[in-house]
């Protein structure tokens, strides 16, 4: 179910009613309370279901999860996601759905729920969150009349995480930023640092490479190792990592065991959300229950 943000809930339980098991864009609802209906819903059917986080299933993506596991920084001490693009940088790119808050829109729906899943992938759990976000672009130009109509969705948000484990992230996330320095990660420990990103504006996959440097050596470029690659990529870079996330979907229902990423992925991605909002909302910190 790929469609804008709104109806994707309905639709999803509406097929899970019918005993589909489904596959979900992210984010898969437009709050925690409706994921965590869909979850329910699910479990209670007894339904596999998928979420589309895709870099779960991009390469480089999936050695870094092995590295950290494997403690190539030691302890983890901070770590830094600047995801920088300029898809709405243009004031004359029409309005729509994505510029309106109570539809899906703005940048923590599109970005941000992909940024939350990584970390809490690499991290664990969120136990709280302080945000600021923000509407460069007040208004857009109607598609149909031409007249500005007014955007309300957020379209730059700086976000500080710190989790269970004593972590500490700054994300920073936006749509508007031309020349922006695309998607980068950088993770620091007690015994070394990563480095992983890409400055493809064009492609929200391809380009990707990662340096590693250990205890206090310089950053060397790290491989991406054959175990982790792609049967086959296309010139859209998304294409790869979606169609291993729904062979895994598909092996999944076949053999009728859990998909990860799945609805409890999707569900802790959108707390952490939700929280964004909150605390932007309300210059406060929010703790994670």
């Amino acid at each position: 179910i790929a469609t804008p943000p709104a109806v994707r809930a309905g639709l999803a339980r509406q097929a899970m009613a019918a005993g589909k098991p489904v596959m979900l864009e992210k984010p898969v609802a437009l709050s925690a309370t409706e994921a965590r209906q869909l979850r329910i819903q699910a479990l209670q059917r007894e339904l596999i279901c998928g979420v589309d986080f895709e870099y779960r299933a991009v390469p480089l993506f999936q050695q870094l999860a092995a590295l950290v596991q494997q403690g190539i920084i030691g302890q983890p001490w901070l770590v830094k996601l600047d995801w920088l693009m300029s898809s709405r940088a243009d004031p004359g790119r029409p309005w729509s759905w994505y510029a309106r808050r109570d539809q899906g829109g703005g940048v923590v729906g599109a970005l941000g729920v992909h940024a939350f899943d990584l970390l809490i992938w690499l991290f664990g759990p969120v136990a709280s969150v302080q945000a600021r976000l923000s509407t460069a672009i007040m208004a857009r130009p109607d598609p149909a009349s031409g007249w500005l109509r007014n955007c309300d969705a957020e379209d730059v948000a700086l976000i500080q995480l710190t989790f269970a484990r004593g972590v500490v992230a700054q994300v920073n996330l936006s749509s508007v930023t031309r020349n922006g320095r695309g998607m980068w990660l950088e993770l620091y420990g007690s015994d070394g640092q990563v480095v992983l990103g890409s400055s493809n504006q064009k492609d929200y996959v391809h380009g990707f490479t990662m340096q590693v440097a250990r205890h206090g050596g310089p950053l060397e470029p790290q491989e991406e190792e054959s175990v982790y690659g792609f049967a086959r990529t296309w010139p859209d870079g998304r294409i790869a990592p979606v169609a291993r996330l729904l062979d895994g979907w598909a092996t999944a229902v076949g053999e009728g065991r859990p998909m990860i990423p799945g609805l409890a992925e999707g569900l802790d991605s959108q707390v952490v959300a939700d929280a964004v909002q909150k605390a932007s909302a309300t210059a406060m910190a929010v703790e994670m229950t």
